[in-house]
């Protein structure tokens, strides 16, 4: 399992650079977010969730759509507009789904998919249907109204969700210590609400398994909703290929020691030290990843646009003018 980790931190922040060296090509218009530096999370909870489990995730959705099983060239097919996107172009970067694979959607909206989440757990039991929900959100996501209701409702119906907070300090330029109360965690605010509480380092991401396994478990037991902080850190500005340090929002000094963690590094020196890899093994999979992207890339540039009778102003106009 800690091989599929490391495999799928490196795709994913090779996928994610590949986007950020192309983006000022200007062929990708619409905003994206990327992982870089915090794909210890959702590395992890693709090794934790199967195949009859769903997912849903925000605005910073990339490493959680790959993780999940996405399809790499529809991803990239949707950030530059394509019909061949997962969201046949309508969507960009922020809207992913893939109902193949139990991804069901993202949105720009924070919090936006909480409870559409709890909804597709209630929809579950209700049918007494095998599998969980993974709800991937930021440490923001707590300062919204609609996660209390939410969180609420699935602990009182102990509901087969896993909430999956990756609290990488900031909401865009805000830090944690101006939206919380010192010394408030966001694993105790989801204990108040009922919530089966854990929380770890995410950018060690053999203990982030370890407690999202764990975590996972008493949810598919009947246990009712779980809630595990990954503590994370992004290296790129909040919205774009960029690096933003010299903003003042953080220090460099923060961000140089947050990057001497990097998940990635931490992971590969641990197996090849167990012997679990090696060099070669190294080498093939960057190898694999990089001929993957390239692919994606040239399908994604030789895919066709969506029809422009399908764009929302034409339909709109099509289906109201008949009306005054």
């Amino acid at each position: 399992m800690s091989r599929r980790i490391l495999r799928d931190m490196i795709r994913i922040r090779a996928v994610e650079e590949a986007i950020a060296d192309r983006y000022a090509e200007q062929k990708m218009r619409c905003p994206t977010h990327l992982s870089i530096g915090q794909e210890g999370p959702a590395a992890a909870a693709g090794a934790v969730l199967d195949g009859q489990d769903l997912a849903v995730s925000g605005h910073r959705a990339h490493a959680h759509y790959l993780a999940k099983g996405g399809d790499l060239p529809a991803m990239i097919a949707e950030i530059y507009g394509k019909a061949t996107g997962c969201s046949r172009g309508n969507g960009g970067s922020m809207h992913l789904v893939d109902e193949a694979v139990g991804f069901m959607g993202s949105t720009a909206i924070v919090g936006g998919t909480v409870p559409v989440g709890v909804g597709l757990a209630l929809s579950l039991a209700i049918a007494r249907k095998p599998g969980l929900v993974c709800i991937f959100i930021g440490d923001a996501v707590l300062e919204t109204g609609v996660f209390y209701e939410s969180a609420g409702f699935a602990a009182v119906r102990k509901l087969p969700v896993l909430f999956v907070c990756e609290n990488n300090l900031y909401s865009v330029y805000s830090p944690l210590d101006v939206r919380q109360p010192a010394g408030r965690a966001l694993a105790g605010v989801a204990a108040a609400l009922g919530l089966g509480s854990s929380s770890g380092d995410g950018n060690d991401p053999q203990a982030a398994y370890s407690l999202l396994r764990t975590a996972a478990d008493r949810v598919r037991s009947g246990a009712g909703p779980q809630f595990v902080e990954l503590a994370t850190y992004r290296w790129r500005e909040h919205c774009g290929p960029m690096f933003d340090n010299e903003l003042g929002y953080r220090t460099e000094s923060e961000f140089l020691a947050w990057k001497a963690r990097d998940p990635i590094p931490r992971l590969r020196q641990s197996l090849l030290s167990d012997g679990v890899i090696d060099a070669v093994w190294l080498a093939a999979v960057h190898d694999e990843i990089q001929a993957e992207i390239d692919a994606a890339f040239t399908f994604a540039e030789a895919s066709p646009f969506p029809e422009s009778s399908l764009a929302s102003a034409d339909i709109y106009s099509r289906e109201m003018a008949p009306f005054p």
